[in-house]
């Protein structure tokens, strides 16, 4: 499911009318919601060795399992996840012999969590520090949008509309209609698009 809605994404794209076109642009709209995702860094879910695939990335919420090395440089009480907005944490592990048991399960209760910018903080009063190692820290989590916000839904919309308009000619440069040369726009993500996405990059920490 997308997170922007085949209605709304149709109002961007006038000339296409009745529900003939409906699966064609709701594959078109799933396709470049996981291209915004992967360019604001959002990573895969790992490999499902029962399916045999590995799913796009999303924009929509989901649970993620992150190995994370070390808290932020400045910040070493503070560890920074790859995906924002944090919904909700299941559980973290930090342990340097990356066994990840009982005993290095820190308590919901020695930390805060920094939705929007998907960050852990410990408390003051937390008796726990991170640990800093390669996968050091394993956390369990939710995270993603469970709506999208108004200017997130424009650039998916403006960027949709600019790949389904350019089917007929693409991978050509330039077109010619009634012995008038007429030079086509890249198929490339329009800065207006980019300018929109540019303050939803995520922080990175992770392979």
């Amino acid at each position: 499911m997308s997170l922007v809605s085949l209605a709304t994404f149709k109002e961007y794209i006038p000339e296409v009318q009745g529900s003939g076109s409906d699966t064609e642009l709701q594959n078109l709209l799933d396709r470049v919601e996981a291209a915004v995702a992967s360019y604001i860094g959002f990573l895969k879910p790992l490999y499902d060795a029962d399916s045999g695939t590995t799913a796009a990335p999303s924009l929509s919420d989901r649970t993620y399992t992150f190995y994370i090395d070390e808290g932020m440089p400045d910040y070493p009480y503070v560890l920074a996840l790859p995906v924002r907005p944090l919904i909700s944490v299941v559980s973290w592990h930090s342990d340097i012999n990356r066994e990840y048991n009982s005993d290095s399960l820190v308590a919901a209760t020695e930390y805060d969590i920094d939705s929007t910018h998907a960050r852990i903080i410990l408390k003051d009063s937390a008796t726990t520090t991170i640990e800093r190692g390669f996968r050091a820290n394993k956390v369990v989590c939710s995270a993603g949008f469970t709506s999208a916000p108004a200017d997130l839904e424009h650039a998916i919309c403006v960027y949709g509309t600019h790949l389904n308009r350019a089917k007929q000619t693409q991978g050509k440069k330039s077109t010619t209609q009634r012995d008038v040369t007429v030079s086509l726009s890249p198929r490339t993500m329009p800065p207006e698009v980019k300018d929109i996405l540019f303050n939803y990059r995520t922080y990175r920490r992770v392979l």
